[in-house]
This record gives structure tokens, sequence and C-alpha cells, in this order.
């Protein structure tokens, strides 16, 4: 995959954020798929990409949407903090 193939379609970045969510993303997969509800967020070495997910009725959350491969999950996370740091 590269990078034309992934697209970001929608970037909600929180204001004054306090907390570890730093903003919103949506992204396209080859002009084909839409994924929704990816997140931003601060952890101990930085910035990265949470992928979404959903809380299940234990109480757990799990992911909804996972890269097969490590190659897909840079490209991803890549892309999506490059753009957010083209708003800030």
């Amino acid at each position: 995959m590269n990078s034309q193939d992934i697209q970001v379609k929608r970037l909600h970045k929180l204001d004054k954020a306090e907390g570890k969510l730093k903003g919103f993303v949506d992204i396209a997969v080859q002009g084909a798929l839409l994924i929704k509800g990816l997140r931003i967020m601060d952890g101990r070495n930085g910035l990265f990409v949470g992928m979404p997910c959903e809380q299940g009725k234990n109480g757990q959350w799990y992911p909804t949407v996972l890269p097969l491969n490590k190659e897909v999950k840079q490209q991803i996370n890549e892309l999506i903090l490059q753009a957010y740091e083209e708003q800030v």
C-alpha cells in the first residue's frame, strides 16, 4: 500500500485538550473504504494514533479496526500525525 492509498478525510483537533485525547480522525482507504473514529493520543513517548474501539458488555474496550501489518500501521500513524502537526 502506498501513501496515496490512504487519505485523511476529516481531522478534528480538540482545542485546549487537557487529557491525553488530542483529536479525532477519519481516513479513506483506496477511495473505497471510510474508517471513522481514529484518535490522536498523547502517550508517554509522544503522540500516537489509536484505532477505533468499542466497549463490550464486560466494560473492556475492544478494537474494531486493526492494521494487518506493521508497515500499514506505521503508514497510517505517519500520515495522521503529519496532518495533525500541519493544523497545530
